[in-house]
């Protein structure tokens, strides 16, 4: 592995991004309901998107949105989504991502990090657990909303 690094989503790389491959069975974990209701009332100044490279090659995506004003608690530092190539899980690409996302958040002076994601067999979940997120509640849709503290 080549030495990861960021870089803004652009024109150059939402290709690669849009093209990321998932194993069997995770297409259905790709984005909650609660997100697609949220998604109405983001601002689009509060995202940040970056696509992870290893060299040259986009091995992954994550967006964090940021907005102290979000009229739900969850929704104001959150982990909104994370991509990595089906080729590329479990080599810490995500676990860096995530790192570059509370780095982000802290930076903010936010104090924790949420995410929220359907629990379910091939689902996100153990992954989420193992970078340090602890389930705090369910969202009305019986999703899990959990919480990296910062």
């Amino acid at each position: 592995m080549a030495e990861l690094r960021l870089e803004e989503l652009s024109a150059t790389t939402i290709v690669a991004v849009n093209a990321l491959s998932l194993k069997p069975g995770q297409e259905q974990f790709v984005a909650p309901v609660s997100y697609a209701v949220a998604a109405a009332v983001v601002d689009p100044t509060t995202s940040w998107q970056r696509v992870i490279l290893d060299g040259d090659e986009v091995v992954g995506f994550i967006q964090g949105n940021f907005d102290q004003n979000a009229p739900q608690d969850e929704f104001r530092s959150i982990l909104w989504r994370i991509n990595v190539d089906a080729d590329d899980q479990g080599r810490g690409i995500g676990t860096y991502a995530v790192d570059a996302l509370r780095s982000e958040a802290t930076a903010r002076g936010f104090n924790h990090l949420d995410v929220i994601y359907e629990p379910g067999e091939s689902g996100p979940e153990a992954f989420f657990l193992r970078v340090g997120f602890v389930p705090v509640g369910e969202t009305s849709y019986g999703e899990t909303i959990a919480e990296l503290a910062l």
